[in-house]
């Protein structure tokens, strides 16, 4: 896998910037607090009209999918952005109760870019956690190796190849 490159921090960053804008803010404070559409039947008709709560929902969901895009087609380093987030996960499980209906009403592949980010960030997570234990139960948070869960999760050395 590649390194992060300084172009992948200045596009975190950006990104990081969008996410402050204030109508994506309040779009994503509202998918996490007050969406509580548990199916796609809910969903159509409710919040795919002309309303504050439609642009919410769109807004959320095209940013996640955009990102994910990013992400997965490698044009933003998939490590890097995964050691600073989780609110992708936490927005995906809002998602996942109702997208079965909706792929099946919209088309196929409706935020499919989504699901598998989140997948990756999970397997991420699930190795970097065992890396963590690994070095904890071996003396201390960089273990016998000396190296962060870090490095020894993804397999690298601090040496320079």
């Amino acid at each position: 896998m590649r390194k992060p490159s300084h172009a992948d921090a200045e596009l975190l960053l950006h990104l990081y910037e969008i996410r402050r804008e204030p109508e994506l803010r309040r779009a994503r404070a509202w998918f996490l607090t007050e969406f509580k559409a548990a199916a796609w039947s809910e969903i159509k008709p409710r919040y795919l009209g002309h309303s504050e709560e439609d642009r919410f929902f769109r807004m959320t969901v095209s940013y996640w999918e955009m990102v994910a895009t990013l992400v997965n087609r490698g044009v933003l380093h998939d490590e890097l952005f995964f050691d600073h987030t989780g609110e992708d996960i936490v927005t995906w499980e809002r998602c996942k109760p109702w997208l079965a209906a909706a792929r099946a009403d919209i088309r196929p592949t409706y935020l499919y870019q989504f699901e598998r980010m989140v997948e990756a960030h999970r397997a991420f997570r699930a190795r970097t956690i065992a890396a963590f234990q690994r070095a904890r139960e071996a003396g201390g948070p960089h273990g016998a190796t000396g190296q962060s869960p870090r490095r020894v999760a993804t397999g690298r050395s601090r040496r320079r190849r």
